[in-house]
């Protein structure tokens, strides 16, 4: 009996340590796949034309909301973000509604408490 009891252990820990092995080789192919598809976007380069105007992605956007009040946010990448340093993600649904929008612009913020608008005050 005590022979089966351990061999049942081991074979538990085998069996656990191949899946989490699997777990870990399946983040190493994901990761390695996010790294070879990386760019390198600096914020401070100069865009020509009507894009140095308007927000895309490193871009930093002051808004204001319906009641006035306003806020400043930079649009980044969605393993930048940072809430503290107001860095949001470009696939968020406040960097969606405020991509390649321009100073002066009234954008729609679909979002999970309800619909916002807002005015850009700056880009």
């Amino acid at each position: 009996m005590g022979c089966q009891q351990s061999d049942r252990s081991e074979n538990a820990d085998y069996q656990y340590g191949k899946r989490r092995r699997r777990q870990i080789d399946g983040r190493i192919r994901f990761l390695t796949k996010r790294i070879e598809a990386a760019e390198v976007v600096d914020p401070e380069a100069p865009r020509a034309g009507q894009l140095e105007t308007r927000a895309f992605f490193g871009a930093t956007v002051r808004y204001a909301n319906a009641a006035g009040a306003d806020r400043v946010v930079s649009i980044v990448g969605t393993d930048e973000v940072d809430l503290n340093r107001n860095h949001i993600s470009w696939v968020s649904p406040l960097g969606r509604a405020l991509m390649k929008s321009a100073a002066g612009d009234s954008v729609v913020l679909q979002a999970p408490g309800g619909t916002e608008y807002l005015t850009v005050l700056e880009v």
